[in-house]
């Protein structure tokens, strides 16, 4: 479990330090901002209650590579299907698509790993 705890870290701090990034002198609206905030900070946190885990802490921690990867997916083919349409980025839009592509893959890939791992323990 430790891999997927680490896994989730890296995803969740990455997701937020990319956003600011992307974000930094844009004027973007801080809603827009603050939902990678509202999906790294789950990351983050359910990776460190698995230190100690439980049936809850695991599908919390699952839930949150699921929220992740739900919340990537339209961000990612938006930008996908339309790479003309200008991003309201300090990135390039194309750069842009394709860090959102490997977040999305990595919050399918955390899920399917966190939920793999915690099928093979005996639930309480």
């Amino acid at each position: 479990m430790i891999f997927w705890r680490v896994w989730a870290v890296l995803l969740g701090s990455s997701l937020m330090i990319g956003e600011t990034i992307r974000s930094w002198g844009q004027g973007r609206n801080p809603l827009f901002i603050l939902d990678d905030f509202l999906i790294g900070v789950p990351l983050i946190i359910t990776a460190m209650l698995m230190a100690r885990p439980s049936t809850p802490r695991r599908c919390a921690f699952s839930a949150s590579f699921a929220a992740s990867a739900g919340m990537l997916y339209g961000s990612f083919f938006n930008k996908l299907v339309d790479l003309s349409n200008p991003a309201s980025s300090s990135i390039d839009v194309r750069l842009l698509t394709a860090l959102i592509g490997l977040a999305f893959v990595s919050s399918v890939i955390g899920l399917l790993g966190s939920i793999r791992t915690a099928s093979r323990v005996k639930m309480e």
